[in-house]
């Protein structure tokens, strides 16, 4: 009878199933299928330029809740308005980029043979192209063989996969409107790049139009085109809100407490005639952003006023809109970009204090503030270290950013000790300010970006666009240190008697080019962050690949090698030797396990040319270069691949190394620290980016015990060369004299019978299973684990600026903890016979062996090695094994009594 039962309700629950499947099956022409990917549907219906972002169908995000506030629309702010004399415009050429249809792709691929171009809806134009402004046109690369070939490697089929509609899901932002497109470059990735045509950028560089409004007209770039925020740019001080006549027109939602502050501000001018903000007042807005899906403002205007940095002035960008109220859409800070260090270090071991544990500390009571701090051993006052960045000096920029803390709902946490952050590099100059007429940072990023959901792109970014964004910037919720690194062999050029060359700009090309493969995730649409590939880790990929082909250049260039070996003493022949180091460092730097990382290596013979897409050498320069390799496309290789370049796989480690690491160097460091400044969120607060467990420190203290000793694991985990193992080999070889040396001058002084017997050929009766197992406890107990113990993890790993007393300091200590270990050993193993002062001084002597090893090779590898042989050479061998309480498959060895 169950078993009828169970049949009938099997029969029951088929028929079920198959009634349901039939009507699904008839009315499924009816509708749209749920799952339906989102980026096939915008894909196959592409958004016009005039398209309001309303009409998007976006999932929760960031961008998607700030898209759609009507003051961050391009049509917000008519192109003619103009705003009064007191701003000055942001740029020469400033517009918008609009992506163009796939079909008007195609047909001037086939008219002009060029496959990477973008609309470009103008803003600004210099004076003589002022009837430009409000045109359309199209934005394209000059034809020269250096700006082709950058474009070429850049280029891209986009395929999305179907892990991207996991992340759509999740609201991050992809380019959305790119897939399934072919040769997409950099110009599209950049007008693409989000799901609106809402890009702003400023054109840079030599710009070549061709043509008049209305008969085609183009602009020709040589540069990739900087992403900014706004027109126009003024510098004001902002004196009181101001509330509006009817209380509901102030915004519905901020931080804190309601009501909210007024959007309108009452600001004051900068005077360039009195040197004061006592110029024309005026009324300007600061839109209150709304909120994101997880509730987090990006910027407020509560307590702007009474900000802690708000007597130095800002900078404001942005542009009138439809009623001519200026409304700003970016803000910085004057007091982080003024050359007015608020302290001055001189002294080297000071300025390593600094990057180490000053930088970062106390964080969370500097919320609000700005620290500018400068570092330059080579000066002997701070006048002097100041008056060394003149007008016109051009820096290397390292970016970091922490976490957003506090006690918002949605804020950012330490897990096991750690945030990561953020890390990049960028460009630095110092300018002449239009308005003050003082000399202040100009600062540009380079950015290497995973998609999130925010919208930030890839690619150069200015500080205005990356940083004060109102939408999107990082200013007012995180904590950054950014530092310029001021260093002549690493930022300005070189003149080899008439041929010029530049390594700064190398790396620049470099990034941009990394930034521009990042936007289109190497054709995949989706730059995932992984063990291998990073910010950080792709950011030091575009510092290797910029060292390889300088020095390739030069290689390859005879009449630049004939002029150094004609001028050696030339000042330009003596910086390129300092070059020369400073390049074997990064590398040492960059590939700290000694050896380099596959995709960085097929990387840098793509980049130079010389590699197919097959991996065989080039035979002419007209042969396609091959793809770049993303390392996303091994996922099996990631975590190993990662580890090769550890230093570099966490943004705070590459930020403070690096900066040590050019300190070493001779640069000047220059730190600029905002922490979540301008309008106070009182939900969020600063949260340190650290190293990998940084966020536990010793009570009391900012040490990091637990970082330091994954550091120095690392460290000493670097794969030993053929050279290595010759020092090692060396050493093992003196050592082995010495000790026998040693023991022979004691054993004709002592009258004791063990310490005449001791370290003399006689090997130990075991069979090969026996021996081989022996050798193999040996390798682990006593090698690895003491070698472990008392060298890797005690000294510090040698780096370029550890000071070798200190090294040393800290070896000898390490020493002679592991000579009390060995005599505390002895003791508790009841060895304490007459052979054990010689004992000891034989481990003291391995002790030294191994630790100048460790100096020479930088490897435990080695280190590990030489006590594996000495310790087995002695017990196997030289009758070691009568001396020590071995006990072997049960049974104790025979021999002489001990």
């Amino acid at each position: 009878m169950r078993r009828r039962m169970r049949t009938a309700r099997r029969w029951e629950r088929w028929l079920w199933v198959s009634a349901i499947s039939a009507i699904a099956f008839a009315f499924m022409p009816l509708y749209t299928p749920p799952y339906t990917p989102l980026y096939t549907l915008l894909r196959d219906t592409p958004l016009q330029a005039s398209e309001p972002p309303q009409h998007l169908s976006l999932f929760p995000s960031q961008y998607a809740s700030t898209v759609i506030a009507p003051f961050n629309q391009p049509d917000y702010y008519p192109i003619a308005a103009q705003p009064s004399d007191a701003y000055r415009p942001l740029g020469d050429w400033v517009g918008r980029l609009i992506l163009p249809s796939a079909e008007a792709y195609q047909q001037t691929a086939a008219a002009t043979q060029e496959t990477d171009w973008a609309w470009l809806e103008v803003h600004l134009a210099p004076a003589e192209y002022r009837d430009w402004v409000g045109q359309t046109v199209r934005l394209a690369w000059q034809p020269t063989p250096l700006t082709q070939a950058y474009v070429a490697k850049a280029s891209r089929d986009v395929r999305f996969p179907p892990a991207v509609q996991k992340t759509l899901e999740k609201g991050i932002i992809h380019p959305i409107r790119l897939n399934g497109r072919d040769r997409i470059g950099p110009l599209q990735s950049l007008a693409g790049g989000h799901p609106y045509d809402d890009v702003t950028v400023v054109l840079r560089g030599r710009v070549t139009p061709e043509g008049q409004p209305g008969a085609s007209p183009t602009l020709r770039v040589v540069r990739e085109p900087v992403q900014e925020t706004g027109r126009y740019i003024g510098l004001v001080k902002f004196l009181e809100p101001v509330p509006p006549a009817n209380p509901a027109d102030l915004p519905a939602q901020c931080p804190g407490e309601l009501p909210c502050e007024s959007d309108d501000f009452r600001v004051r001018h900068y005077n360039p005639t009195s040197r004061q903000f006592d110029g024309a007042e005026e009324i300007i807005r600061v839109p209150q952003q709304p909120q994101d899906k997880d509730g987090v403002f990006n910027a407020t205007t509560r307590d702007l006023v009474r900000s802690p940095v708000a007597d130095a002035g800002w900078y404001i960008t942005g542009s009138p809109d439809r009623t001519g109220k200026f409304t700003v859409q970016s803000m910085q800070p004057r007091m982080l970009v003024q050359l007015q260090p608020q302290q001055t270090i001189l002294d080297f071991r000071k300025g390593l204090d600094y990057i180490n544990f000053r930088n970062w500390q106390s964080v969370e009571q500097r919320k609000g503030t700005i620290q500018s701090v400068l570092i330059d051993a080579s000066a002997n006052t701070p006048e002097n270290a100041k008056a060394e960045w003149k007008e016109g000096d051009r820096a290397l920029l390292m970016h970091l950013y922490g976490g957003r803390g506090g006690s918002h709902k949605a804020r950012e946490l330490l897990i096991l000790g750690t945030y990561a952050g953020h890390f990049s590099f960028g460009l630095g100059q110092v300018v002449r300010d239009p308005f003050t007429n003082e000399l202040i940072f100009n600062l540009d990023y380079l950015q290497v970006y995973g998609n999130g959901s925010d919208g930030t792109l890839s690619g150069a970014n200015t500080w205005h666009n990356y940083m004060g964004s109102l939408i999107r910037g990082k200013a007012g919720t995180r904590p950054v240190s950014d530092v310029l690194v001021k260093l002549d062999t690493l930022t300005e050029d070189y003149d080899f008697g008439g041929t010029r060359l530049s390594f700064f700009n190398e790396l620049l090309g470099e990034l941009s080019l990394i930034g521009a493969r990042y936007r289109i995730g190497d054709g995949t649409g989706d730059s995932t962050i992984t063990s291998a590939a990073s910010c950080v880790q792709d950011s030091a990929q575009g510092m290797f690949l910029a060292i390889q082909r300088f020095r390739q250049t030069v290689a390859n260039n005879p009449q630049v090698m004939e002029w150094l070996r004609a001028n050696p003493d030339n000042p330009t022949t003596q910086r390129f030797r300092r070059l020369a180091r400073l390049g074997r460092d990064l590398e040492k730097q960059l590939m700290p396990m000694g050896i380099l990382r596959w995709d960085w290596a097929q990387n840098a013979d793509v980049l130079m040319g010389v590699r197919s897409p097959e991996g065989a050498l080039r035979e002419s320069p007209d042969e396609d270069p091959g793809e770049f390799i993303s390392i996303d496309d091994f996922q099996i290789r990631n975590l190993l691949t990662g580890l090769i370049s550890w230093r570099t796989a966490m943004p705070r480690q590459a930020h403070d190394e690096l900066a040590m690491l050019f300190l070493t160097n001779g640069a000047k460091l220059w730190f600029l620290r905002p922490n979540q400044v301008g309008g106070n969120d009182p939900g969020i607060a600063p949260l340190e980016a650290t190293l990998i467990f940084g966020g536990w420190k010793l009570p009391f203290t900012e040490l990091p015990l637990l970082t330091f000793l994954v550091h120095r694991t690392f460290g000493g985990a670097t794969i030993p060369r053929v050279v290595d193992w010759l020092i090692m080999l060396t050493v093992l070889l003196a050592f082995g004299v010495v000790a026998i040396a040693l023991t022979r001058f004691m054993q004709r002084t002592s009258p004791f019978y063990a310490v005449k017997h001791f370290l003399i050929w006689k090997p130990a009766s075991l069979s090969w299973a026996q021996t081989l197992l022996t050798l193999v406890k040996f390798i682990f107990v006593p090698a690895f684990l003491e070698e472990y113990l008392f060298r890797v993890l005690l000294i510090p790993y040698p780096k370029p600026w550890l000071a070798e007393w200190r090294w040393w300091g800290w070896a000898l200590l390490a020493l002679g903890l592991y000579v009390l270990y060995r005599w505390l050993y002895l003791r508790l193993t009841k060895q304490q016979d007459k052979t054990a002062p010689l004992r000891l001084v034989l481990s003291m002597l391995l002790g030294i062996a191994t630790i100048l090893t460790y100096r020479l090779t930088e490897s435990a590898w080695t280190i590990i090695a030489l006590h594996w042989i000495a310790v087995s050479g002695w017990w196997l061998l030289l009758g070691g094994w009568q001396h020590t309480p071995s006990v072997l498959q049960g049974k104790r060895l025979a021999g002489k009594p001990r």
